[in-house]
């Protein structure tokens, strides 16, 4: 089994002890997230401090930037980590960008179709195999001068991730992306149900095979050793995801399993700022659904059993509610279960 983890930065400075430390638990690949930090910065001082393990974005949002930006930064980092970085990038919501990143905000599964297709473009050109002449509805890069062009990367160019939610956007991720990072907000019935037959819509496009495109399950993490431990873990775990359950985007996984009425009560929670009621009316087996729950020695069989016939490629995650010591029991717990 391949085992990513998804962290926050929080203490950017020490990013490096961070992941070198990630390193040593014995992930494959450790990704940063855009929040209240860059996404890139991180993964700079990663690669430094670190030699074996994969380094990415899962997500840095995409229409906050341009693909020349993206392509800039992507093919540093795949330099500056010899080879090991993985650009994910994902669309937000369309308050965020308009209000938040003061970025156009328009038919966001084309306009990423089309960021990847770009981004593309520009590493062609780079590489030597193409002029750069790309021409979309959304994006236009046709200049590129010598002083502007890194020349080929003698690591080739880093593999491109999309997030992804709806239909539309896994259909985009199964068409030109190297890989889909599914939303943790899955469950196992939402992701047979509506995820992989998306994936599979944009891979017949595009006539690609299932291991043309790499499918990358967030999975949240709900573990304790002890009975206050695990207060603590369901009510993060509620609050995580009744935000979630709150987003129109999100609404399709409750509706899937009987709870739509549930999305509305917490939507006009959220638009009234009352975030701890929002929390305490999400159902407990509603929370085993999405996450992976239960004390720390039952984990590694219960993440298995949820991820088996489906992929073999998991991040573990849990940001409200982080982990000392980022899951290493649970690691190598797993690590035994699947060699």
């Amino acid at each position: 089994m391949f085992l990513a983890t998804t962290v926050p930065t929080v203490d950017l400075a020490g990013s490096g002890t961070l992941f070198k430390r990630l390193e040593e638990i014995g992930y494959d690949s450790a990704f940063s997230f855009e929040s209240s930090h860059d996404p890139f910065l991180p993964l700079a001082l990663a690669s430094q401090a670190t030699s074996t393990v994969g380094l990415g974005t899962a997500v840095a949002i995409g229409f906050a930037r341009n693909p020349m930006v993206l392509a800039n930064v992507a093919y540093d980092l795949q330099v500056l980590s010899r080879g090991r970085f993985t650009l994910g990038i994902g669309s937000q919501v369309r308050p965020h960008i308009e209000n938040r990143f003061s970025e156009e905000w328009s038919h966001p599964a084309a306009r990423m179709r089309e960021m990847v297709l770009a981004i593309r473009s520009i590493w062609a050109r780079w590489e030597g195999l193409a002029d750069l002449r790309f021409e979309g509805t959304f994006y236009r890069h046709t200049l590129m001068t010598p002083a502007f062009d890194p020349g080929p990367n003698p690591f080739g160019p880093p593999p491109v991730f999309i997030g992804g939610f709806g239909p539309l956007m896994i259909e985009v991720a199964g068409e030109v992306a190297d890989g889909l990072i599914v939303h943790p907000f899955t469950t196992r019935r939402s992701l047979q149900e509506i995820v992989l037959p998306s994936l599979e819509r944009g891979r017949a496009k595009a006539g690609r095979s299932v291991e043309d495109v790499t499918t990358l399950w967030v999975t949240m993490v709900v573990t304790w050793s002890s009975d206050e431990e695990q207060e603590r873990a369901i009510q993060s775990a509620k609050e995580q995801l009744s935000f979630y359950g709150s987003t129109p985007a999100y609404a399709s996984v409750l509706h899937l399993h009987g709870y739509g009425d549930l999305h509305g009560e917490l939507n006009q929670l959220s638009k009234k700022g009352r975030w701890s009621e929002m929390a305490s009316i999400f159902p407990d087996e509603l929370v085993e659904e999405i996450a992976v729950v239960g004390p720390r020695g039952e984990i590694p069989t219960k993440l298995v059993a949820r991820v088996e016939g489906i992929t073999s490629h998991v991040s573990l995650v849990n940001n409200r509610n982080p982990d000392p010591d980022h899951f290493s029991d649970i690691v190598a717990g797993i690590r035994e279960q699947t060699k």
